[in-house]
């Protein structure tokens, strides 16, 4: 994947290095524990405290703000470089488009939804409108068995700001009264596969636009697009619910099988087209 010296458009939080609570006694078990907490039971910010204190404790969250801007550390370059290059994606395909803030973080920090914590992997919070990225997940994430390629990093920066395309469509808040209304906890869970899908989709919506917005500065070609689907199948829920000789139970699916986000992932980056990712048609 090429991104090196593409455009650089701000809209960074950076709030690394400032102390929000730190997770005790967890270390990278209790990482990839609250990883698979997050991608197979949809745990979000709200209920951070009560998974934290289960990994082994939060330290005190305080209220944090960073500067919004450029970071010029590479990983974060690196991030700054794709969600601008996101963004005029989206641009062109969504009117009135408005960019999220994405916020890097360590360990822990405050968000819009809630206190959030790196062991609950990359998270949108509809709230604020923020994406927020710890980047050891990259490191989490690999040992889930996803790719450590660029564009695998760059599929989750999509998925994430999907999700903030969905809040704009108002996808996640038909989403939510479908939920309410539910007769069924397999039933309200359908409804949150089918938005994760199609964020999914997003993903790969962008990465086939990608360099027709930069002039050649972003590209993703058929083999990163391989990587991206490789970590899709290691985040299916039945991937992760089996991890360890684990039962896989496909009624509390959250976020899809590897099989459909490798589908719906490569359905997106096929048509280039947003359109085509009605993940919503058949339930």
């Amino acid at each position: 994947m090429k991104w090196e010296g593409g455009r650089r458009g701000g809209g960074i939080e950076d709030r690394r290095g400032m102390r929000g609570g730190a997770v005790a006694g967890g270390g990278i078990g209790a990482a990839i524990i609250g990883l698979v907490l997050y991608f197979v039971f949809d745990i979000d910010p709200r209920t951070t405290q009560q998974v934290a204190s289960q990994l082994g404790g939060l330290g005190q969250a305080g209220s944090q703000e960073g500067q919004v801007g450029s970071p010029e550390d590479d990983a974060g370059r690196f991030v700054e470089v794709i969600g601008t290059n996101i963004n005029d994606v989206w641009a062109q395909k969504l009117e009135g488009y408005r960019p999220p803030v994405t916020v890097l973080y360590e360990q822990g920090t405050q968000t819009g939804c809630g206190y959030g914590q790196a062991a609950m992997g990359p998270f949108y919070c509809p709230a604020d409108q923020k994406v927020y990225l710890d980047l050891g997940f990259w490191q989490d994430l690999q040992r889930l068995g996803g790719s450590g390629a660029d564009f695998a990093k760059a599929y989750v920066i999509a998925h994430e700001y999907g999700h903030h395309v969905q809040r704009l469509i108002g996808a996640t808040e038909q989403v939510q009264r479908a939920q309410q209304n539910a007769r069924s906890q397999a039933e309200g869970n359908r409804y949150s596969v089918a938005l994760e899908l199609q964020a999914d989709c997003f993903a790969g919506m962008w990465a086939r636009n990608a360099g027709l917005v930069s002039n050649g500065e972003v590209t993703v070609t058929d083999s990163d697009l391989a990587e991206g689907m490789k970590t899709a199948a290691a985040i299916g829920d039945d991937a992760l619910q089996g991890r360890g000789g684990g039962r896989v139970s496909p009624e509390s699916f959250t976020h899809g099988s590897s099989q459909e986000r490798m589908q719906w992932l490569q359905r997106g980056y096929q048509t280039g087209d947003p359109g085509s990712c009605d993940t919503f048609a058949n339930l």
